[in-house]
């Protein structure tokens, strides 16, 4: 059974509203003030009726149950929220996430607190306005996560009042009349740069530096003031420009023929794809979806519908097509995916978040929209058909019907990585199988090693981010009393392969596999440590006495975050901090000082003791050292004489996981295998050493060899 906890990743997946699993976590009177008891859940609306003295005089509701909530760390921002019979927002309590940003330095209260001040926001006005109606309260360090729980409470909170016809709001059911449509059948002529400008295929928005100062200004925040953007006034803070190049004289146009058959390769079916410009000396991508695959500057609203966009829907453009266009720095398509209820024919507006630091860390932050309008040359008219009035189904119950396709589509656009790692873990398998012939070359075998952790670090960790953590298998056992789902563990393919992996090498190989060659803060640690020994740092041999008490440590470590997820997962996942993974691998150093400095301190440490933290500290080395045990081949070779008189390999071995009486101890054992070529070595193994002399003194005595020059008889090297 241990086995298959391997297999599991810490990702969510329910098919049912779930409004009712937290309910009972938030008394009905701190979301519907007034309110003194909760009705039971309404199967057709998927809200909670907030009743008093026997009369509904108000409604809760989950977000998540009705939009996707997915935040910064790939799982659901949970939201309930009160409403009354007036669309106005009552009461909002933040109930669960799984925020790396929040986690990482920024107090939870925090978030909550921002969260809370939605109450009061009356849904009347933000139908009006598009969902513009209020001011977004940017916490800095967490700008997704914040935008993600506004997009969500007032999105869904639109579509329960239009569902329930709370404050003369309606379903907006479609009526049977003409409609509009792109006209793809429409004869593409190719237009120049100024032609589309001039009928608005491509429209524009420019900021000046004199226009952001006056709108900071007046956000009321006396620190905006005093951190003026510099320049003169007229300097051009960004020039922005978006076009719909899904549209085939739009995107044939501005991309030119090869260009826009990649980009109708790349689309599926119901997708659609703007193509977005910039310059000026603010970026409208930022560098946050380097970290977090997250563009947090842009996102596209239309009507209650948004979409924000994330690096496996964005391409790089080389250059226009047009000759007569400006030079632009940044040149990016972004893919609106099918399902989500985005019209290309209806206006949208491609909304920048601005913004402007004020301290160390502290920053201010500001939204300007920017419409468009497919235009009408582009439209057909189509006739429409009489729509049903819609039901309500929760956005989980969607996303149920549609995770297979999703998950498929998601193994597609990482089919590089996927290969790459298959790859990997094919040579690795083929070294292990052979490592006799492997080892038998000293030099190939150490920069055979040194190549392979520089592409786990570099590939898996930094560029792929395939980490894996004691969390998932924490999660193995919080799924054994939820909902598991296989398609939402399929999201993640380098993940899903590495466990997968990892469970087949433990009955081979041990933890060594992965802790020793597939972990990609493991290599780091090693690859640092090499270079501390080639500067000639001095390096520290922990005694066998010490060395040998300190191992149950993170056998500690790791039983105490078990015993704690048993209470609260969310609480173990706080204290899983201890694994500095995600600090130096996933965010690459760019968390929190105190984060940091603890990561920075592990390695520092390792400078001196060769992989410190994977001997005493790593809980997921503990948690795969225990089914390890399991494993039913031994493939390092032993003589007799191994630990007594010889000690070279325990002598030599980087994470002193042989006993001085010469038994490797297989729950540390890493598989560097440098033990397997001093098996083999015939200049620093005394048995080997000595079988080569005496072989040679037979072929001499029996005429094969002729005897050596010198005649004087060769010791054995002396046993360390």
């Amino acid at each position: 059974m241990f086995v298959a906890l391997t297999l599991l990743a810490s990702t969510e997946g329910h098919s049912a509203p779930i409004v009712t699993t937290f309910t009972s976590e938030v008394p009905v009177g701190e979301l519907v003030p007034g309110a003194d008891e909760y009705g039971p859940l309404d199967e057709t609306t998927l809200v909670v009726p907030a009743i008093r003295d026997g009369e509904t005089i108000g409604y809760v509701f989950l977000t998540s149950d009705f939009v996707e909530t997915t935040g910064y760390s790939g799982k659901p921002i949970h939201t309930l929220v009160g409403i009354d019979t007036d669309a106005v927002l009552t009461g909002v309590r933040l109930v669960k996430h799984s925020e790396p940003i929040v986690l990482i330095g920024i107090p939870d209260s925090r978030i909550k607190a921002v969260t809370e001040g939605y109450a009061g926001l009356d849904l009347k006005k933000e139908a009006a306005a598009g969902g513009s109606a209020h001011d977004l309260d940017i916490v800095s360090g967490a700008t997704v996560t914040i935008m993600v729980i506004d997009d969500s409470i007032v999105r869904a909170g639109l579509k329960v009042a239009r569902a329930l016809g709370l404050g003369g709001l309606s379903s907006g059911a479609a009526a049977a009349g003409p409609t509009k449509a792109i006209d793809m059948d429409k004869p593409v002529e190719v237009l120049d740069w100024q032609t589309l400008v001039g009928d608005g295929s491509v429209r524009r928005m420019s900021l000046d530096v004199g226009q952001i100062n006056e709108a900071f200004a007046r956000h009321g925040d006396a620190r905006a003031r005093k951190h003026p953007e510099k320049g003169a006034p007229e300097d051009s803070f960004i020039d922005l420009y978006v076009a719909l190049v899904s549209v085939p004289t739009i995107g044939r146009s501005l991309l030119g023929e090869a260009e826009y058959r990649n980009l109708e390769a790349w689309l599926e079916e119901g997708e659609q794809a703007i193509l977005v410009l910039g310059r000026g000396r603010y970026s409208f991508k930022g560098s946050g979806y380097v970290r977090g695959g997250i563009f947090d500057r842009i996102q596209l609203i239309q009507g209650d519908v948004s979409a924000r966009f994330f690096d496996r829907q964005h391409r790089r453009l080389g250059t226009l097509a047009t000759d007569d266009a400006p030079t632009f720095s940044e040149l990016d398509i972004f893919k609106i995916p099918a399902g989500i209820g985005f019209d290309p024919a209806k206006p949208f507006r491609l909304q920048l978040l601005a913004q402007r630091p004020v301290g160390a860390i502290e920053k201010l932050f500001l939204t300007f929209d920017l419409g468009y309008q497919t235009p009408a040359p582009y439209l057909k008219s189509i006739a429409a058909q009489p729509q049903p009035q819609p039901e309500m189904a929760p956005i989980a119950q969607a996303e149920a019907s549609e995770s297979n396709e999703l998950w498929r589509r998601i193994w597609v656009t990482k089919r590089l990585e996927v290969v790459v790692l298959g790859a990997m873990l094919l040579i690795l398998t083929a070294a292990f199988f052979f490592q006799m012939q492997l080892t038998r070359y000293e030099r190939l075998t150490f920069w055979f090693r040194i190549g392979y952790l520089t592409v786990t670090l570099f590939f898996l960790g930094w560029y792929a981010n395939a980490q894996l953590s004691v969390v998932n298998v924490l999660a193995f056992f919080n799924a054994l009393v939820h909902n598991f789902s296989w398609s939402a563990f399929l999201m993640d393919p380098l993940v899903f392969i590495l466990w997968f992996s990892v469970a087949a090498s433990l009955l081979f190989w041990g933890r060594g596999a992965y802790c020793g060659w597939l972990c990609p803060f493991g290599a780091l640690q090693e690859l640092t440590n090499r270079f501390a020994k080639l500067i000639r740092i001095p390096q520290y041999a922990v005694p066998w006495g010490l060395h040998e008490r300190l191992w149950p440590v993170k056998y500690l470590i790791f039983l105490g975050l078990f015993g704690m997820s048993l209470y609260s997962l969310e609480l173990a996942e706080h204290y899983a901090e201890v694994e500095p993974f995600k600090t130096a691998i996933i965010l690459k150093f760019m968390r929190a000082w105190p984060f940091v400095l603890f990561a920075v301190a592990i390695l520092a440490v390792g400078l001196f003791v060769e992989r410190f933290y994977c001997r005493y500290l790593c809980p997921l080395g503990a948690a795969l050292a225990i089914p390890a045990r399991l494993r039913m081949f031994d493939w390092l070779k032993r003589y007799r004489e191994c630990g007594n008189p010889c000690a070279r390999c325990a002598n030599e071995c980087m994470v002193q996981a042989i006993h001085p009486e010469g038994n490797i101890n297989p729950n540390e054992c890493l598989q560097c295998l440098h033990c397997q070529v001093l098996y083999q070595h015939e200049k620093k193994c005394p048995v080997v050493i000595a079988k080569l002399a005496k072989r040679r003194r037979f072929e001499e005595r029996t005429g094969i060899a002729k005897p050596a020059a010198n005649s004087a008889k060769e010791a054995p090297a002396a046993a360390e």
